[in-house]
């Protein structure tokens, strides 16, 4: 077993100069990042409420095992994962179809379609978030006076359990498509036109060039929006808190909003920093195992 000898790391010869140099990125970092985090784990083990907010006390593990053991817990991780894994298997495909779509060589009015694609980023995200909770409304919303149009019963979109999260997610999908568009075009402008020649030359189809060449050129590419995306959508608190405030009941809560609820709504500040750590640490655990994976489909490829 390698063991730390500390007499050899005081006499080996360091540039302290640029030791000197990064000191107050380390500070920034301690004070900006570190600290923070820091305290906040600290809290999650105290009783820091709105009763105890000036004289809180360690409680040890007390606030993690009553959210462990507590009878909602599994529900807002069911719902949690299927809001993020819904969100990011439509988010990812669409975004890369629309991206190929827009990259066809000889199309006509690219700008345009780009342009277009980039629309529902040009509202900020509350507002267009606020329209749609009007457009999904049981009684207002021009979506049920289309369905009524056409002979069909209005949905409780946001009000139902069954259909509050699906709704969810079609908006979310909605809001975030460009973006995903947008990269997925980086992607594959940054592929060698000659690779695509080469296969014109060899009489590829349009299937066959997708599978034997932007696929596999993109495989990284691929595993990052898809890993980035999962993360950004399982912290993505507006959506939730806008449109439904994680009802009807909890059938919407996800970790995020749960944290949130038990911070500010019933002042049980130290579980809902507990509630907010659990769920760092198993997104941590499922990027560890995502990247792996990842890794072992680039070497596949």
């Amino acid at each position: 077993m390698k063991t730390l000898n500390f007499s050899n790391f005081f006499n080996k010869s360091y540039d302290w100069k640029s030791i000197i140099y990064v000191i107050p990125v380390i500070a920034v970092l301690v004070f900006l990042d570190f600290y923070p985090i820091g305290v906040g784990v600290y809290f999650s083990f105290t009783n820091l409420n709105v009763i105890h907010f000036y004289n809180y006390s360690f409680i040890g593990f007390a606030n993690y095992i009553a959210i462990l053991t507590s009878s909602a817990f599994p529900q807002i991780i069911l719902h949690t994962i299927i809001w993020s894994v819904g969100s990011t298997v439509l988010m990812v495909p669409m975004g890369f179809a629309l991206a190929l779509i827009i990259n066809q060589k000889g199309l006509i009015g690219k700008r345009f379609y780009r342009t277009l694609i980039l629309f529902p980023w040009a509202y900020p995200a509350f507002i267009t978030l606020l329209i749609w909770k009007n457009m999904l409304s049981y009684h207002f919303g021009i979506i049920n006076e289309v369905l009524n149009a056409l002979g069909l019963k209005g949905l409780f979109w946001l009000g139902s359990p069954s259909l509050a999260m699906l709704s969810l997610i079609l908006v979310n999908l909605w809001l975030s498509f460009p973006y995903y568009t947008y990269v997925f075009t980086a992607s594959i402008q940054s592929i060698p036109s000659e690779l695509y020649d080469a296969a014109e030359m060899d009489g590829y189809g349009t299937l066959r060039t997708l599978r034997r060449i932007t696929l596999p050129m993109l495989s990284r590419q691929f595993a990052f929006i898809t890993i980035f995306g999962f993360i950004f959508t399982w912290n993505n608190f507006y959506p939730v808190f806008l449109l439904t405030g994680g009802g009807p009941l909890i059938s919407t809560q996800i970790l995020i909003t749960y944290s949130y609820y038990e911070a500010f709504t019933y002042l049980a500040y130290g579980v809902g920093i507990a509630y907010a750590i659990i769920s760092i640490l198993i997104l941590l655990v499922l990027v560890v195992l995502a990247n792996k994976y990842t890794k072992m489909m680039q070497v596949l490829y």
